[in-house]
């Protein structure tokens, strides 16, 4: 038998929050939820639903994370974002390996909602994920901007993909996917320019045609029709915009 600790991060997630942790009610042990102060009811609902509430300045999403973990009292981590849900299905999926796991980790299909329609191409979907894992053989890495699971050196990590999707409840408007883009934009192109990383500007022109052809030809974004557009503009925009301020940032 093996028990779970969820781990959520949260800023101002009020309208997603109860949600969240109600698919999470009879799946996992404890529901953690780690606040950057939230200046709306996210942390007095997640606490009425049963949550242990921790607060801290937000310095980055891996970092974040990987303080949730270290917060967990049991030593198998499931990572949930506050705009996901766990589907039925993946949650008889997890309920089922509780009783005897044969793995050290488990991945599970991103499907996104994206406006208030489901995007199932794009490269959005299905786009598997590691979020359930044994603490004592992996960890959620220390990194302010991206987020990732290593398993420990030395260790033989065994793998598999558990069946059901995490909902994922990405963006409600175009504009709100607008704020996202410049926000990571501007935490990846610093992480990126402090690392040496050097932009030409023919990959600057060139590297968000490629990711628009990429996401809407080849990974068939068109099937998603009038939405499935919109996401693979602002994919192809994010790119450029990246590259754009990582450039910028390496020249100062």
């Amino acid at each position: 038998m093996i028990f779970i600790s969820a781990c959520i991060i949260t800023f101002n997630e009020e309208r997603n929050i109860a949600r969240c942790i109600q698919a999470l009610n009879g799946v996992v042990d404890e529901v953690i939820v780690v606040d950057s102060f939230s200046s709306d009811n996210t942390v007095e609902i997640a606490k009425n639903h049963g949550a242990r509430v921790l607060q801290r300045v937000f310095d980055g999403y891996g970092t974040q994370k990987y303080f949730a973990q270290q917060q967990a009292q049991y030593s198998w981590i499931l990572s949930v974002d506050a705009d996901e849900v766990v589907s039925p299905m993946l949650a008889e999926s997890i309920k089922s390996i509780k009783e005897k796991s044969d793995c050290d980790g488990y991945e599970v299909a991103i499907l996104p909602n994206y406006c208030g329609h489901w995007i199932r191409h794009c490269g959005w979907y299905p786009q598997p994920k590691l979020r359930l894992w044994n603490k004592e053989k992996a960890s959620m890495q220390d990194s302010k901007v991206h987020e990732g699971i290593a398993f420990h050196e030395g260790t033989s990590a065994k793998i598999k993909r558990l069946k059901g999707d995490l909902l994922h409840y990405s963006y409600h408007s175009i504009s709100e996917h607008l704020r996202k883009i410049e926000t990571y934009s501007e935490m990846a192109a610093q992480a990126d320019a402090a690392r040496g990383k050097k932009i030409s500007l023919l990959k600057l022109a060139l590297a968000p045609q490629w990711q628009f052809f990429n996401d809407f030809i080849l990974k068939r974004g068109f099937l998603d029709g009038y939405w499935g557009y919109i996401v693979c503009k602002n994919s192809a925009f994010a790119s450029f915009v990246k590259y754009a301020k990582t450039r910028q940032y390496a020249k100062i």
